[in-house]
């Protein structure tokens, strides 16, 4: 395991996936004023990726231009099944995130969203050994990947590269023992390897900050001053073996909240605990499509269906009765790009890292708000 892994203590990353956003484009002064507020608390983790839109360039003017560079950690990512053609695209991905950033090296550096159905594309594109030498050239400090699949693939990848310093997984309350998501179960293959962890989805893009009623009640009733957000964060942060907990945060205020409970991060204790278990119980019964907008299935959709809006419509519906509120969103859908326009060709399945039967959703999300 890398040395280097390991030394930012605050246990709280910048996510960069899902920044503000304004009528030109990503709102660089409000990143700005984000990034000042997480770096005055002593942080130092940003995350980033090739396929997050501006993301990288962005990042290089709202912190790589204005703070010193052993002041912070960069992470970026290299996908070899989007944005790229061949194994030579696919490398360039790494020297176009040096430009675009222009952070000189990356203190973490990914292979990214690695599933049963592309994880043969970083072997083919020899994606392995070209990041072991570019970290052996110093432009990579640690070396990992992000995943997306089941506990067997999992155990088999961490077998075949015990050179990897770090996994990223998706860990969330709600799914730590979804059968889909593997959260728990990844968890421990990566323990079992030795291996440090950097957590993405801990709230599970946005849904478990807000969660149904009356989970959001059970936690009020215990400590009121606290948001749902916090109780997914620190239940991911009070883990052992993990690196940091990426919140992809979109404005301000949510960076604000944040701060105010991981600045002096407490663990949860045992009475917190039992209410996380009694939260899962009530989300294992949730009828809603648990999507975390990460937008991967929007990418090639030949009716460019905006599916996660669409998503987020039904589930004010399902999750909390509020049928007119979804009518109400599903309308701004523009026509032509509704959940009735899907051809049914599951490119976006083929895409998402949860696994999820889109088309099937897509049909009964027609059904729901299209009468």
């Amino acid at each position: 395991m890398s040395d280097y892994l390991g030394k930012e203590t605050p246990k709280l990353g910048f996510g960069l996936m899902r920044l503000p956003q304004n009528d030109l484009g990503t709102d660089i002064e409000q990143v700005k004023k984000m990034v000042d507020l997480f770096m005055e608390a002593g942080f130092t983790y940003f995350d980033t990726a090739f396929v997050y839109g501006t993301s990288e360039q962005d990042i290089k003017k709202a912190l790589v231009d204005r703070y010193p560079r052993d002041s912070y950690t960069l992470a970026t990512k290299l996908n070899a099944f989007l944005m790229c053609s061949d194994e030579k695209s696919a490398k360039e991905q790494f020297y176009k995130s040096l430009e675009r950033t222009g952070a000189g090296y990356f203190d973490y550096y990914l292979m990214h969203a690695l599933m049963a159905n592309n994880y043969k594309k970083y072997d083919e594109y020899h994606i392995w050994d070209f990041v072991k030498e570019r970290k052996a050239e110093g432009l990579i400090r640690s070396m990992g990947f992000s995943f997306h699949a089941g506990p067997a693939l999992l155990d088999k990848l961490l077998t075949e590269h015990p050179e990897v310093d770090f996994v990223q997984l998706q860990i969330n309350y709600a799914d730590w023992n979804n059968p889909e998501v593997n959260s728990r179960a990844n968890y421990e293959v990566a323990r079992k390897h030795g291996k440090s962890i950097i957590v993405m989805e801990p709230v599970k893009g946005g849904k478990l900050a807000d969660p149904p009623q009356e989970v959001k009640m059970l936690f009020q009733s215990y400590a009121p001053e606290l948001s749902p957000a916090s109780w997914a964060i620190r239940f991911a942060a009070s883990l052992d073996g993990i690196v940091t907990v990426l919140s992809g945060m979109s404005n301000a205020a949510q960076m604000e909240d944040n701060l105010s409970y991981m600045k002096n991060f407490r663990p949860l204790n045992a009475e917190e605990q039992k209410i996380i278990r009694k939260a899962q119980k009530i989300l294992g019964s949730s009828a809603e499509i648990p999507c975390t907008a990460c937008h991967y299935c929007t990418d090639g959709c030949p009716k460019q269906i905006p599916i996660p809006d669409i998503f987020a419509a039904a589930n004010l519906q399902l999750g909390n009765g509020q049928t007119a509120q979804a009518k109400e969103r599903y309308a701004a859908i523009p026509q032509g790009h509704r959940a009735s326009d899907c051809i049914g060709c599951r490119q976006c399945e083929r895409a998402c890292p949860q696994h999820l039967k889109i088309t099937d959703f897509l049909k009964q999300c027609a059904e729901m708000l299209e009468q």
